[in-house]
Formats: C-alpha cells, sequence, structure tokens
C-alpha cells in the first residue's frame, strides 16, 4: 500500500491508472482520457459535512479537450455524465487510499442536478465530495455527496454516490 498522503499529483493520479498505487487488484482510476482530474488537492479521513471524510479535486479546463470537439457540434460543453464520472471516480479513489482492497466500480446515484454548464471558456473546474457512510462487509461500499464549480461557480450537485470495491 502506498503512503496516504493529503494530496496527489497528475503523475500519482496517472500511477493509480496503471494499478501501481494501491496494488494489484485494486482500486484504479481510469486512465485519461477518461481520467477527469488533474490533482487530488486534499483528502482526508475526517472532515467535511458528515466529519467522514473529503475530497477535494481540480482539472484545468483547454478548449482542445477531446469532448469539446463532439458534444456538441458548434456548441461545445463539457457532457455532465463526466461530471458526475469524476465524482465516482473521486469515490472509488477514497476507498482505495484508505486500504481497503477490490476493484471499484459505480453503483448508483440519488438525485443528480446540472445547473450550468462547462464550456470552452471555463478555466477550472473544483470538485468536491463529502463522504457519509463506508459500509465494510463482503462488499465495501462508499456513499458521498459531491459537488462540481466552474471557475467558483456550484453547477453540478449529486446525492448518494454509491461506489462498490470488488474482489475477484
Amino acid at each position: 500500500m502506498a503512503e496516504q498522503k493529503s494530496n496527489y499529483t497528475y503523475e500519482e493520479l496517472l500511477a493509480c491508472a496503471r494499478g501501481e498505487l494501491f496494488g494489484e487488484g485494486n482500486a484504479q482510476l481510469p486512465a485519461p482520457p477518461m481520467l477527469m482530474f488533474d490533482r487530488i488537492t486534499e483528502i482526508a479521513a475526517s472532515g467535511g459535512k458528515n466529519d467522514k471524510g473529503v475530497v477535494r479535486a481540480e482539472l484545468a479546463i483547454k478548449p482542445d479537450m477531446w469532448f469539446f470537439q463532439c458534444h456538441f457540434l458548434g456548441d461545445p460543453v463539457m457532457p455532465g455524465c463526466l461530471g458526475l464520472d469524476a465524482m465516482w471516480q473521486l469515490t472509488g479513489f477514497f476507498l482505495g487510499w484508505l486500504g481497503e482492497p477490490g476493484r471499484g466500480r459505480a453503483l448508483s446515484s440519488g438525485e443528480v442536478k446540472f445547473t450550468g454548464m462547462v464550456t470552452p471558456q471555463t478555466r477550472l473546474v473544483e470538485y468536491g465530495l463529502d463522504l457519509k457512510r463506508i459500509l465494510r462487509g463482503r462488499l465495501v461500499l462508499g456513499i458521498a455527496d459531491g459537488w462540481l464549480k466552474a471557475d467558483g461557480e456550484l453547477i453540478y450537485t449529486a446525492n448518494d454516490l454509491r461506489v462498490g470495491l470488488f474482489k475477484k
């Protein structure tokens, strides 16, 4: 198991995508271009709204990002599902960071709201995750509430994000 740090660089996130951070068969992030953040700026086992754990991450937006080229022609926006996926990615990363074994898979979410858009003019996306519950049984399950800010403006919220860790 890697040292439990309070923040992670892009290079360390890529190591996680290759399966090098939490050990073989354990939580991995997707590789680019599906990796939806550049750095984790804060991760802790306490804190957040519920004092059950917190994760904060950022993505620097560049106008030539792959999704702007196809979603939508003449009206480029980041698909909302990619922001939602980032929140699931962060939940799975948190479980691996805790040292829990297994491969992460998004399972469900509660209410999701989009009130704005990430466009090529956006400079910075910030993600926040407040853990609500960690269940440790046959399946390790993380439940969190998340949000996304575009240049400081809250534009996505998602409640009851659920990620499970599965052992082969």
